[in-house]
C-alpha cells in the first residue's frame, strides 16, 4: 500500500469522486481520500491522500486555495456559472458599466466576506444534499458563511469578462463570488471557466493527469512523485 499525498490534475468532466474512484483502481488499494471538492466543470490541483496519508486531508482541506477565474457579466444562472439555467440576462454594452467599474467592484470582495453557499453544493441542509434538492426543483435557505479572500489579481478585463486569479480560504465558491461581483454591479454575473493552480505546496505545474499516473505505475517511477507523510510535516514544522 502507498502511504503519502498525490498531486492529481482534476480533468473537466470527472468529479472528485470519480477521480478517488479510478486512482482506486489504478493503484489496487482502497485507502485513498481527496483534499476537497471540485465542479466537475472545473479542472486543476486535487491533492489526494493515500493509505495512512488519508489522515492528512482535513488538514489539507484547510489550507487556502488559489484559482483562475473567468467572470462573465451581463448573465445569471441557476448554478452560477455557464452550464446553468438562465434566470437573467442582459447587455452590458452601453449600460454605463466600464472597467474601472469592474475593477472597483471585484476588490471590493478582498478580505472577510458572508458568503451564502449557492443551492448547486455539496453541503448537507437536513441531511439533504443541496444539488439534490435543487434537482428536484427545491430552494431552501442557507445561512452566510464567512470566507476570506486574501488577494485578487486582475489578469485583463475585456468586458463582459473578467480574468482574475483569487487566493481564499476553504469553503469559499468562486461562482458564488462571480455571482456576488455580478449582483453589486447591478448586472449579473457567472462564472464562465475555473482552474485550480494551488492547494498548499501543491502547484499545478506539478499535478499529474490519471493516464500519466498510469504511466508511471507501469514504468515504476510513480512513488518519485509521491510526497511522504514525513515530508508533509515537516514542510508543516519549517512553515
Amino acid at each position: 500500500m502507498i502511504d503519502g499525498v498525490i498531486n492529481v490534475y482534476k480533468e473537466k468532466g470527472y468529479t472528485s469522486h470519480d477521480v478517488v474512484a479510478k486512482l482506486r483502481g489504478i493503484l489496487r488499494q482502497k485507502k485513498i481520500g481527496h483534499t476537497g471538492t471540485l465542479d466537475p466543470d472545473a479542472s486543476g490541483v486535487l491533492p489526494v491522500c493515500l493509505g495512512k496519508a488519508t489522515r492528512l486531508c482535513d488538514m489539507l482541506t484547510q489550507k487556502q486555495k488559489i484559482y483562475q477565474a473567468v467572470l462573465l457579466l451581463g448573465r445569471e444562472t441557476d448554478t452560477q456559472d455557464v452550464w446553468g439555467k438562465t434566470i437573467r440576462e442582459q447587455s452590458i454594452e452601453g449600460g454605463g458599466i466600464n472597467e474601472d467599474m469592474v475593477r472597483q467592484a471585484v476588490m471590493g470582495f478582498v478580505g472577510a466576506y458572508d458568503q451564502i453557499p449557492p443551492m448547486y453544493s455539496a453541503l448537507k441542509v437536513n441531511g439533504k444534499k443541496l444539488y439534490e434538492l435543487a434537482r428536484a426543483g427545491k430552494t431552501v435557505e442557507r445561512q452566510p458563511r464567512q470566507v476570506f479572500i486574501y488577494n485578487i489579481e486582475i489578469q485583463s478585463i475585456e468586458l463582459p469578462k473578467a480574468y482574475m486569479t483569487v487566493c481564499c480560504s476553504k469553503g469559499t465558491y468562486i461562482r458564488t463570488l462571480c455571482h456576488d461581483i455580478g449582483a453589486r454591479l447591478g448586472c449579473g454575473g457567472c462564472m464562465e471557466g475555473l482552474v485550480r493552480t494551488q492547494v498548499e505546496r501543491f502547484k499545478l505545474e506539478d499535478s499529474l493527469t490519471l493516464a500519466e499516473i498510469e504511466a508511471l505505475r507501469d514504468q515504476g517511477t510513480l512513488m518519485e512523485h509521491i510526497v511522504s507523510i514525513e515530508a508533509m510535516f515537516s514542510h508543516y514544522l519549517s512553515a
